[in-house]
C-alpha cells in the first residue's frame, strides 16, 4: 500500500481491511478550499504536530465542522519537507498507542500544503506572502521549541543574527523570527488585517516569548524606517494580532522501529526513516500516546478554528496560566524530569521500564502527591487530583510508548526552573510551608549533581544528553552549581536548601550502588 494520493484512492479496500481510519473527506476538494481561503498555517513540521495538531482538525473535518485543511511550515529543518512531507503527497500515518497494546492506525490528510521558510525557495516564499494576506487567515500557530523564540543573549543583547535581520529589514531578513515577522508585515500592508499567533510550544507563558521576539523585530524595524512607523502599533495591539498563551500535553516520541514493522507487515511502502543533515529522525509515521490536552486563551481577533469541537479548551488567560502550572510544576514535567536523571543514572533506556521499579514508582508517586499537590491551584477545567492519576497509572507505565530518559534529559537546565525551582519559591512563600518539608525535590536536585558527572551508578561512562549549559556546568564544582539561580530559579542558599542538597550529593557520590542505596531509603522513608 502507498501512502500518497493514489495509493489511497486506489488501495482504498486495503487500507481499509488492515484496520486504518481514513479521512472522510475528499481531500482535493479540502485542499482546494484552503488554497483559496486558508485560514490556519503552523510553522513547525515535527512528530508533535502530525500527532496532534493535524489530528485535531482531521477529526473536524471527518465531521463536517472545517471546511480548510492546515498549511504546515518548517523554518530550520527543510529537509523534513523534501524528504517526508512532498513525497507522501503530504500524508501521514499516526499510530495511537494505547496502555492496553492496542494501536489505532490513522492516516492523516488534512495538511494539504507543506511549504519552506527560505527565501531562496522562492516561490514557497511568494505562496506565504499571498497566505499572509488573505482575509481568511485565522491563526498561525507554532511548535519550534522554546530555543525558536530566543532573539536575545542571556544578557539581553540581540544576538548576530537579530541584529542582521534588524539591519535587512522585512524585504531581507534571513532569521526564523525575522522571516516570520516579515509576514506579518506584508498582512500588516495588506490592511492591517486581524489574525492571532498561537505557540504551542511545552513552555511558560508561550504566548509572551512569541511575543517579545516579534516585537524585537516590528520595534526595530519600526525605529530604522525599514517598515512603516504603524507596524510595532499594529503587533502590539491584542485587537489587531494576539498572542495567546496555551498549555499542550501529548508525549510523542521518536518513531519507534517496533511500529515501523507493524506497518511492513500491513504492507505499506517506502517506510524508510530519514535522518536529515542536521540530525532530524523523520519517518512517514508518528507514534503518540492517547491522552492528550490543549487548552489555549481565548483571544481570537479574526475569528478561531472551531477546535474546542474536538476537545481543546478555549478559556482565560489566568486559567491557562493555572492548568499551565499544574502540569509543568507539579502533575508531570517534575515527574519526568525526575525519571530522566535517575533513568540514566540507573541504566534505564524507557520511561514505562522506570515505571517497573518500585523504587522510581515510589518517588514520582511523592513527589507529585505530597510535595507538588501541596501548592497546585484548582484550574477548574480539569482536576488536578484526576491529572496526575491519569499520568502516573496510564501515561508513565505505558509499555508500548517507546520514550527514553535520555531524550527528557535533554535541555535539563533550562526546565529546572519551572519544574521545581516554582514549587520551592511556594514552600517559602506560604506561611504553612517550608523548604524543610521538603524531601525529594532536594534529592532529584543532587541526582542532577550526580548525573553532571557523566558516569552511572555502577561508574561506568555515560554520554549526556544535549543541554546548551552542559560544559558550563561541568567545569564547576557542585556547590558553585547550586549558586546558579538561573539554573534553578532561585537562590537554594537562601535557606538551608543548598546545603542539604549538597549532603545528599556526597552520599550518591559515595562510589558504586550508591544512587540505588539513597534512592530507596529516600522513598521509603521520606513521607510515608
Amino acid at each position: 500500500m502507498k501512502l500518497d494520493k493514489k495509493g489511497l484512492m486506489e488501495q482504498k479496500k486495503d487500507w481499509l481491511n488492515k484496520g486504518y481510519l481514513l479521512p472522510e473527506y475528499d481531500i482535493n476538494v479540502i485542499s482546494e478550499n484552503t488554497m483559496k481561503n486558508p485560514e490556519w498555517v503552523h510553522f513547525g513540521a515535527g512528530n508533535i504536530f502530525r500527532a496532534f495538531q493535524a489530528n485535531l482538525l482531521q477529526r473536524l473535518l471527518n465531521e463536517g465542522k472545517a471546511k480548510t485543511g492546515l498549511i504546515v511550515v518548517e523554518g530550520y529543518d527543510y529537509e523534513i519537507i523534501e524528504k517526508m512531507y512532498r513525497p507522501h503527497d503530504n500524508l501521514s500515518i499516526l499510530a495511537t498507542l494505547k496502555a492496553d497494546g492496542n494501536a489505532d492506525k490513522t492516516v492523516i490528510g488534512s495538511v494539504t500544503e507543506s511549504l519552506i521558510l527560505d527565501r531562496n525557495h522562492s516561490s514557497d516564499f511568494e505562496r506565504l506572502k499571498e497566505i499572509f494576506r488573505s482575509d481568511s487567515l485565522k491563526m498561525v500557530s507554532f511548535t519550534i521549541t522554546e530555543k525558536g523564540y530566543v532573539v536575545n543573549d542571556p544578557e539581553g543583547k540581540p544576538l548576530p543574527g537579530t541584529v542582521s535581520d534588524l539591519e535587512a529589514g522585512p524585504e531581507g531578513a534571513c532569521g526564523y523570527i525575522g522571516k516570520t515577522a516579515a509576514l506579518l508585515y506584508e498582512r500588516y500592508k495588506a490592511g492591517r488585517k486581524k489574525v492571532a499567533f498561537v505557540s504551542m510550544d511545552n513552555c511558560s507563558h508561550n504566548g509572551d516569548k512569541l511575543k517579545a521576539a516579534i516585537l524585537t523585530f516590528a520595534k526595530g524595524w519600526s525605529e530604522n524606517n525599514k517598515a512603516d512607523q504603524g507596524f510595532y502599533d499594529y503587533c502590539n495591539d491584542e485587537s489587531m494580532v494576539s498572542f495567546p498563551w496555551s498549555m499542550i500535553d501529548k508525549i510523542t516520541p521518536r518513531p519507534d522501529s517496533k511500529i515501523e514493522e507493524m506497518l511492513n507487515a500491513d504492507g505499506v511502502e517506502d517506510l524508510d526513516s530519514v535522518i536529515t543533515s542536521k540530525k532530524t529522525y523523520v519517518a512517514p509515521f508518528v507514534n503518540a500516546e492517547e491522552t492528550e490536552y490543549l487548552v489555549i486563551e481565548d483571544s481570537f481577533p479574526n475569528g478561531r478554528i472551531p477546535l474546542d469541537e474536538a476537545g481543546v479548551i478555549y478559556t482565560e488567560k489566568e486559567t491557562v496560566d493555572k492548568v499551565e502550572k499544574m502540569k509543568v510544576c507539579t502533575c508531570l514535567n517534575p515527574l519526568h524530569t525526575a525519571l530522566a536523571i535517575f533513568g540514566c543514572l540507573l541504566g534505564y533506556h524507557t520511561i514505562h521500564d522506570e515505571m517497573e521499579d518500585e523504587d522510581l514508582r515510589k518517588l514520582v508517586t511523592k513527589l507529585g502527591h505530597n510535595e507538588g499537590m501541596k501548592t497546585v491551584v484548582d484550574p477548574g477545567v480539569m482536576k488536578p487530583e484526576d491529572f496526575l492519576e491519569t499520568v502516573l497509572k496510564k501515561r508513565l507505565p505505558n509499555p508500548f510508548m517507546p520514550d527514553t530518559p535520555q531524550r527528557i534529559a535533554c535541555d535539563t537546565s533550562q526546565k529546572l526552573p519551572i519544574r521545581f525551582g516554582e514549587t520551592i519559591k511556594a514552600y517559602r512563600s506560604r506561611p504553612d510551608l517550608d523548604t524543610g518539608m521538603l524531601k525529594l525535590i532536594p534529592l532529584v536536585l543532587a541526582a542532577y549533581l550526580r548525573y553532571l558527572k557523566g558516569t552511572d551508578d555502577h561508574g561506568d561512562q555515560m554520554e549526556l544528553s544535549p543541554d546548551p549549559m552542559l560544559d558550563t556546568l561541568r567545569k564547576l564544582s557542585p556547590e558553585e552549581i547550586l549558586k546558579r539561580s538561573e539554573v534553578f530559579g532561585t537562590d537554594l542558599f537562601e535557606d538551608t536548601l543548598g546545603e542539604r542538597i549538597l549532603g545528599i550529593y556526597e552520599k550518591l557520590n559515595a562510589g558504586n550502588d550508591a544512587v540505588r542505596k539513597e534512592l530507596h531509603a529516600y522513598v521509603d522513608e521520606s513521607l510515608a
